[in-house]
């Protein structure tokens, strides 16, 4: 049997055990997952263990798994602002995360969109939030879809094609969160942590050791010939200490209020799961170096790959030097790297539109579930067709999310901690950042004056959020005064009732 052969058998039968998985998870759940509720969040019924490994698993994607390694490659030292945010973030979401899930249980509320409604009074701003969430989250789920096609094409030692290959990532992403949304990418995640903590562990032995006869050799030959990679702003001198703070600063507040972490946050069964959580994910980190000393091995083994092919240097190693069915689990891993975060991410972009969006249409009110499926389906061929027309790098895709969602930052989270920002100024720094950061995205000017472009539009988002919420009209605040996140109790004993608002 060929190599080819061998490599995707394993692969294809992994597949098919992640998505017999998935309707396990399911069983005896209403017939395929139940309602919107236990199929967004779970049921609200996820314990410390499954809120852990779906939360490592959705910050441990394809971007870390191969993105890592090409930013690694491309750059070198600018890529450990991954593990600068990531760590700095599980802190403030030992604060938000509780914050957060007392507030949506108490209001019954599965999601960001359903917040933003809820707090200032309007159906109308959670839907407006949900298209905007929407165009900042395809290029995430285009990135986990790059990411599982280069997998796919590699493993198959080119027999497959990168076009078929994002297609096979779509349809087998898609087909498994429409069945199991969110319990079943929670069992999921740990098949995922098992192969990706074994294969990783491999790998940074096998690597320098039958490329360089250990890490020594290696690294002198990084330090006598590479040393640009070891330094800010890395090789190239575009990613200086300016952008590596204000893009870990970012992107650890940004994070917190991600449609996808909140998801994660709203499935937990109590909020004490998610101060453990934050106590513990710090420690999946570690893994993170893996794959960007892998990416600066590959400057040695295959040099000249330029632009999106740096996605391939980590798999360039191992494809020609291991045996198949090595290349197979190591490909299994990868692409559940994938597989997990994409069906957060598509689970999330359904559920805002079937809860803000579709919702407001009165026939499709009775069947908010059925309509977040098809949207996950409109979502991932949207995504899909993006693959197709415009590829760009792992990490690229990824810092465009992160800037855009971050410009939420003031409407959503500033706006359930302090009552007197309104309606119309969170409206009119949600415009103005997301007109800023578009404006420096597209034309190129990212980073601007060497800090992270999305910082700068956020600044300029708060600044006009408050200027117009002090300045202008007043309104009156919908709710009580004390329904604010800074003052809510967390009453964890009481998993089964909803957590009370006192001062």
């Amino acid at each position: 049997m060929s190599s080819a052969a061998v490599a995707t058998s394993v692969f294809g039968v992994f597949m098919v055990a992640t998505v017999a998985l998935g309707l396990f998870a399911v069983r005896g759940r209403g017939g395929g997952g139940g309602g919107l509720t236990e199929w967004s969040v779970g049921g609200r019924s996820l314990g410390t263990v499954f809120i852990w490994v779906l939360m490592a698993g959705e910050s441990y994607t394809s971007f870390s798994y191969l993105g890592a390694a090409g930013w690694g490659y491309n750059y070198g030292a600018p890529v450990l602002y991954v593990v600068a945010y990531m760590s700095c973030g599980y802190a403030v979401g030992y604060v938000v995360g509780p914050m957060l899930w007392a507030y949506a249980k108490k209001h019954g509320l599965v999601g960001i969109t359903d917040m933003v409604a809820h707090r200032y009074g309007r159906p109308w701003v959670g839907a407006l939030v949900a298209l905007l969430a929407t165009v900042f989250l395809l290029p995430y789920i285009q990135l986990q879809i790059t990411g599982m096609g280069v997998v796919v094409s590699t493993i198959s030692y080119g027999a497959i094609s990168l076009n078929w290959a994002y297609f096979i990532a779509f349809a087998v992403t898609t087909g498994f969160v429409v069945v199991s949304g969110l319990r079943g990418s929670a069992w999921v995640s740990v098949l995922k942590d098992v192969l990706v903590i074994a294969t990783l562990a491999f790998l940074a032995v096998y690597v320098p050791l039958h490329y360089f006869g250990g890490y020594g050799d290696f690294l002198d030959r990084v330090v006598n010939e590479k040393s640009d990679w070891l330094t800010l702003p890395g090789h190239g001198g575009t990613f200086g200490q300016a952008w590596f703070a204000t893009t870990s600063v970012l992107n650890s507040l940004t994070v917190v209020i991600f449609p996808t972490t909140v998801a994660g946050y709203l499935g937990a069964r109590s909020a004490d799961a998610l101060r453990r959580n934050a106590i513990l994910l710090p420690a999946y980190n570690v893994l993170l170096f893996v794959p960007m000393l892998l990416g600066m091995a590959a400057i040695f083994v295959v040099p000249g790959l330029a632009g999106a092919d740096s996605n391939l240097a980590l798999f360039k190693l191992v494809v020609d030097s291991l045996p198949a069915w090595t290349v197979g689990l190591i490909g299994v891993a990868a692409a559940l790297s994938s597989i997990v975060p994409m069906a957060v991410f598509m689970l999330v972009i359904g559920t805002m539109w079937g809860r803000s969006v579709l919702s407001l249409v009165p026939r499709l009110r009775e069947r908010q579930k059925a309509a977040s499926q098809v949207v996950v389906v409109v979502a991932g061929a949207l995504a899909l067709l993006m693959t197709y027309a415009v590829p760009n790098t792992l990490v690229r895709l990824s810092l465009i999310s992160y800037e855009g969602m971050a410009q939420l930052l003031p409407m959503l989270l500033l706006g359930l901690v302090w009552r007197k920002l309104t309606l119309m100024g969170g409206l009119a720094g949600l415009a103005v950042g997301v007109a800023v950061v578009c404006g420096f995205v597209f034309t190129d000017h990212d980073p601007v004056w060497g800090v992270n472009a999305g910082i700068v539009a956020l600044g300029v988002n708060l600044l006009v959020a408050l200027a117009v919420s002090f300045l202008g009209p007043r309104e009156v605040p919908v709710g009580d005064d004390d329904d604010v996140l800074a003052r809510d109790p967390i009453h964890d004993g009481d998993e089964a009732g909803s957590a009370s608002v006192r001062t």
